[in-house]
C-alpha cells in the first residue's frame, strides 16, 4: 500500500513536468495537513517548487536555461480548479494569443464565472476576474478570444490592418464559429467580426 508520499509523487509525477497545481490536486489522497507536509518536503528537495501560496509546479528544465518559468495557461487552469470553473482570456493577452501585439503584457487578465483571484509571479500578475455570464457566453472559443481581443484595441485602433491580420489567422472553422457567436459581441465588434468571416462584410 502507498505511502501519502508516494500517492502525492505519483501523481505529481504522472502529469509530467509544466504541471501547474494547487492542494486541491490531492484531495483524495488524505488528510489535507498531511498533504502540506509532504509538499513542504518536495519543495525543500527541489522536486516541485513553490510559486505563491497554495500554488505550486512540477517544473520543466532546459539543458542551458535551467528551470523555466510556468506557463501562463497552467497558472491560470490551477488558479481556477481546472475543471470548476470556464476562463476567457481578456485585455493585452488575448491580443498578444492573437499575433495583434507582440508583448506579453506583466499584468495577464483571464475573465471568469469563477471567484476573482490574484497571484504575482516574479514580475508578471496573473488576475482571474469575475465577470458577467454574457462575457463568458463565448469562453474557450476563437469567438470569445476575438471580442476581448477588439474591446481592448478600442473601436478607435481597429482599422484595415488589424482586420487584415487578423483575418489571415483565422481558419474557416474560426470563422464560421464567429458567424454563430455574433449575438455575444458589442454592434461594433459584431461588425468587425462579421467582415472578418464574410470578406464581402455581408
Amino acid at each position: 500500500m502507498q505511502t501519502i508520499d508516494e500517492k502525492v509523487i505519483s501523481m505529481v509525477y504522472g502529469r509530467g513536468r509544466g504541471i501547474v497545481f494547487t492542494p486541491k490536486l490531492f484531495s483524495d489522497v488524505g488528510d489535507p495537513r498531511a498533504v502540506g507536509m509532504v509538499l513542504t518536503r518536495l519543495c525543500r528537495k527541489g522536486t516541485i517548487r513553490r510559486l505563491a501560496r497554495g500554488l505550486y509546479d512540477y517544473p520543466r528544465r532546459h539543458p542551458q536555461l535551467g528551470l523555466l518559468a510556468p506557463s501562463i495557461d497552467a497558472v491560470a487552469k490551477a488558479l481556477a480548479g481546472r475543471d470548476a470553473t470556464r476562463l476567457q482570456p481578456s485585455g493585452a493577452y488575448a491580443a498578444n494569443l492573437l499575433g495583434l501585439s507582440d508583448q506579453v503584457p506583466m499584468k495577464v487578465v483571464f475573465l471568469t464565472d469563477g471567484p476573482s483571484r490574484r497571484v504575482q509571479l516574479g514580475k508578471q500578475e496573473i488576475l482571474l476576474k469575475r465577470t458577467t455570464p454574457v462575457n463568458m457566453a463565448t469562453a474557450g472559443r476563437i469567438s470569445g478570444l476575438v471580442i476581448q481581443a477588439l474591446r481592448h484595441l478600442s473601436r478607435r485602433y481597429v482599422n484595415e490592418d488589424i482586420i487584415t491580420a487578423l483575418g489571415k489567422r483565422l481558419s474557416d472553422e474560426d470563422k464560421k464559429q464567429m458567424l454563430k457567436d455574433l449575438r455575444y459581441a458589442p454592434a461594433w465588434i459584431a461588425a468587425a467580426m462579421r467582415r472578418l468571416a464574410e470578406p464581402d462584410g455581408h
